[in-house]
């Protein structure tokens, strides 16, 4: 018996023009103040939590222990922030940065509200700034802000990015 092996094409911009969804965007296709919504949310649960805070050896007993988290001002586990904006950041990736060559800074995080075990957060981000690079012709930059919201609206997460994307047609402005 003979195995036949079929071609697969891996070539991203091939693949997108037989009509499979865009992944990322060149940096043409960012425009100063638009807003993506990213699809779709995600409701956190505990073991989505707890298996984060083990597997980077954040054992504060806040996320990982019901006991003390109950004895604390919040009442109860608290999901851990780096989870938090882990999952906003990629949310983002198939609206934002799919298509990037590098994601230069992150800054400005900030938890002004607490995640819960079964809390759905919703993240959007807004385009800040887009120009082409001053040193190569085929790439430029984009700076985003990110927002996470809960089920109730309440930002629960926020934080901005410099993000560094091809053009689709390099050595155009």
């Amino acid at each position: 018996m003979s195995e036949t092996t079929n071609h697969v094409d891996t070539d991203q911009a091939t693949r997108e023009a037989s009509g499979a969804h865009s992944y990322g965007r060149y940096l043409e296709e960012f425009e100063e103040g638009a807003v993506y919504k990213h699809w779709p949310a995600k409701t956190v649960t505990e073991a989505d939590d707890h298996l984060f805070c083990l597997i980077t050896m954040n054992h504060h007993p806040l996320h990982i222990n019901d006991v003390y988290a109950g004895q604390s001002q919040q009442g109860k586990n608290v999901v851990v922030g780096p989870y938090v904006y882990s999952l906003a950041l990629g949310m983002s990736v198939s609206d934002i940065s799919g298509k990037a060559i590098a994601n230069l800074a992150t800054e400005g995080l900030s938890h002004p509200n607490p995640v819960f075990h079964g809390d759905t957060l919703f993240a959007e981000t807004e385009v800040l700034e887009v120009r082409p690079s001053r040193s190569k012709p085929d790439r430029g930059l984009v700076k985003v802000h990110t927002r996470v919201l809960n089920q109730d609206g309440v930002l629960v997460a926020e934080f901005r990015r410099l993000v560094l994307v091809p053009k689709r047609n390099p050595g155009t402005e």
